[in-house]
């Protein structure tokens, strides 16, 4: 669509009123109700709030689609995929020794011993052993850790001759921030590409490992989250030969409303349940539905609200029936009707500082992981070519594909033909501002974009404008942009840019709000995908429009952001190449150790508000590889030494390799600058403002 300059469309009258009238948010200096060529916009109440709902049934309907193409899909489930997406990266000790010390030996007609088994540098299994004098089958029961003291079903086994393994998984318990141990070491788990998920389970096969030359028939059982481990242990290994799934089993498409620890990237697109049970089958596998754990993280406690599901019995039997399996107890387990038997409870408090020990060992891991994703992703950007701007450009397509696609995760959906909508905001002797609604994506996955156009006055009749879209952060809206609110972070950027001459666009992103937008982080990644999915095709449909109108100029739009706004100009840049350059204002750092590390108190994992954690960003991409998408465009940072997003040296290390591709190896050093003020979180308007009109091809305003 093309418009016509709004001031084209002026009276005289209204132009004699412009040259009489200065004013600050008045609507009398006689600019149209409505942007020229758009439609009125008639939308009441917060349209921010409205946004958020609509990404929501927006990110709900995909939920859906993806698991209707997955259940009506004749394809074998991949048992790779699976243990991918857990993270079982690691390798294993080979034969690793089973270490034993008795703690309760007597006449009776088994033993209790603790155990002891690693699994691979740094990490251990360990927990009960429960032994029978004779035993022809053996049992690895992990129970949750909220029933531990109360279990009776390991020793029940014991008693029917199983030799019984009972590992301890890591507890609920909240030691850091009121945040679960368990979500705790999911955080830098899963930016590192692992899971706590995968290192359970790797603790559970490195017990086989252990027994591997004794030729017993093994099988692996559970209850709640040992339910989970266990069948996905089972899914994975054959060698286990035969499973009881006790309190877990059922429907997943609402696994994003269970707690932060159960999410897993992309798992609804390839893995229900019953998808995981086929991993499984023919070997023999007992859903036994007869008890789930009333287990739930509330709200303002620190982590991610959510509970651990208790189904209906119907949607139980559905999953079950899909599975081609039947429900069944531990007598369908055993093969036979149960000894009678009045188990011992086990002897938990021998087991001394176990907890903290496991909890210890997979933050270290973690850490060690991340002192070496630094190499992981230089290996991984090996094939960029430098050689040339031509070569450098082709080789990066690659790399802008996979972010695009395994990172971020992009939608499929058509673009709509984007019908704004808009209504006068503000209008004073400088410029014009108004409330812009665009669709996005149409039919029965609509998905609209909000924000507020600044439209200088003066421009003339075949003038094109350059164009700055300016990103708010965490918690913003686009009226925190022009000045309306927190200005001492801001500085009206968006209004005094408009001012200098440039047509702006402040655009309402969806990290608002926070358990809202917290839900929408975690229904995306269910399907493989993040907020930036939502994001970059509302930019890409932002940008396209403002392109067309007759007063800008489409080959000089800029992205500049503030904080989670300098997030967005890290991420949305690399896959909207509308946008000629990106400026990263206080965000730019060491993005993987930000949220990775847990000996800084700098790091997000210490923070309860934020649900920010990308999955494998270690061996991917950090600022730089993300830069490194942005380039050969200009691209700048904008930093406060005061700022508490990162110290001045994780901001300087990685800047350097930024400044090393641009300058030393593409020869475009002058593409490139960042900018060092005194000051605090907050816009600085000065070094980012000369980047602009130097890059834009815009004056210096006499």
């Amino acid at each position: 669509m093309s418009l016509k300059s709004p001031l084209s469309k002026c009276s005289n009258v209204i132009l004699l009123v412009l040259i009489t009238l200065t004013a600050t948010n008045n609507h009398s200096l006689g600019a149209p109700k409505e942007l020229p060529g758009t439609a009125p916009l008639s939308w009441n109440g917060d349209i921010a709030s409205r946004l958020i709902d609509n990404c929501d049934q927006f990110l709900l309907k995909q939920i859906e689609q993806a698991v209707k193409k997955r259940n009506s899909s004749s394809e074998i489930p991949d048992r790779e995929k699976l243990k991918t997406i857990i993270g079982i990266r690691d390798k294993r000790i080979q034969k690793p020794k089973l270490y034993l010390s008795d703690i309760e030996n007597n006449k009776s007609e088994y033993s209790i011993q603790l155990f002891k088994v690693q699994v691979f540098e740094g990490i251990s299994a360990e927990g009960f052993l429960i032994q029978p004098k004779n035993f022809t089958e053996t049992t690895i029961f992990i129970s949750d850790p909220e029933s531990l003291a109360t279990t009776k079903n390991p020793q029940i086994l014991a008693a029917n001759g199983h030799r019984v393994f009972v590992p301890i998984l890591i507890d609920r318990k909240t030691r850091h921030n009121k945040i679960t141990n368990r979500e705790f070491l999911y955080r830098s788990a899963f930016e590192l590409g692992r899971h706590i998920i995968g290192y359970e389970v790797q603790k559970v096969l490195a017990i086989i490992d252990a027994l591997d030359s004794d030729n017993l028939s093994i099988g692996v059982a559970g209850n709640g989250e040992g339910g989970l481990i266990s069948m996905y242990a089972s899914a994975i290994d054959e060698r286990i030969k035969k499973a009881w799934i006790i309190g877990h089993f059922g429907p997943r498409e609402r696994v994003w409303d269970e707690p932060a620890y159960r999410n897993v990237f992309g798992l609804l697109n390839h893995f229900g349940d019953a998808e995981i049970a086929r991993l499984i089958l023919p070997r023999k596998l007992i859903i036994d539905p007869s008890k789930y754990l009333k287990i739930e993280t509330p709200k303002g406690t620190g982590g991610k609200p959510g509970k651990l599901p208790s189904f209906k019995s119907e949607d139980v039997k559905y999953e079950i029936k899909r599975a081609g399996l039947s429900a069944g107890d531990i007598n369908d387990y055993l093969g036979l009707q149960i000894k009678a038997h009045e188990p011992r409870a086990l002897p938990v408090e021998q087991l001394g500082d176990l907890q903290q020990r496991a909890f210890d060992e997979i933050d270290r891991h973690n850490q060690r992981l991340l002192t070496k994703s630094a190499e992981l992703r230089r290996q991984f950007l090996s094939k960029m070519d430098t050689s040339s701007l031509e070569k450098f450009e082709q080789s990066m397509k690659p790399y802008r594909k996979y972010f695009g696609e395994e990172v971020i995760g992009l939608f499929e959906d058509k673009y709509a033909n984007p019908n704004p909508r808009t209504r006068l905001l503000n209008e004073t002797e400088f410029f014009t501002s108004y409330e812009v609604v665009i669709d996005v994506f149409g039919g029965l996955n609509d998905l609209f974009a909000y924000g507020i156009l600044t439209i200088p006055k003066g421009i003339k009749n075949g003038e094109q404008r350059p164009v700055v879209v300016c990103q708010h952060g965490l918690e913003g809206r686009p009226q925190s942009t022009i000045g309306e609110k927190e200005y001492h972070y801001y500085k009206a950027f968006s209004t005094e840019l408009a001012k200098l001459g440039f047509v702006t666009f402040a655009p309402q992103n969806i990290y608002i709000f926070q358990d809202r937008f917290r839900g929408l982080q975690f229904k995306a990644n269910a399907i493989g995908k993040t907020l930036f999915s939502i994001m970059v095709p509302q930019h890409q449909q932002i940008t396209d429009w403002l392109g067309s109108l007759d007063f800008t100029d489409k080959n000089r739009i800029a992205f500049y952001g503030l904080s989670y706004g300098g997030k967005s100009a890290m991420r949305i840049p690399p896959l909207v190449n509308n946008y000629c350059l990106s400026i990263c204002s206080a965000d730019f750092n060491e993005w993987v150790w930000k949220n990775a590390s847990t000996l800084s108190n700098y790091s997000y994992v210490w923070t309860g508000e934020y649900e920010i954690f990308e999955w494998d960003l270690g061996s991917t991409f950090n600022y730089f590889e993300m830069a490194a998408l942005i380039a050969p465009r200009p691209f700048m940072v904008e930093r406060g030494h005061f700022d508490g997003v990162a110290p001045d040296e994780k901001v300087a290390h990685e800047y350097a390799k930024v400044r090393n591709l641009y300058s030393a190896k593409l020869g475009i050093g002058d593409r490139t600058e960042i900018e060092w003020f005194v000051g605090p979180h907050t816009i600085n308007a000065k070094g980012t403002f000369k980047f602009l009109r130097k890059h834009l091809n815009w004056p210096t305003k006499k």
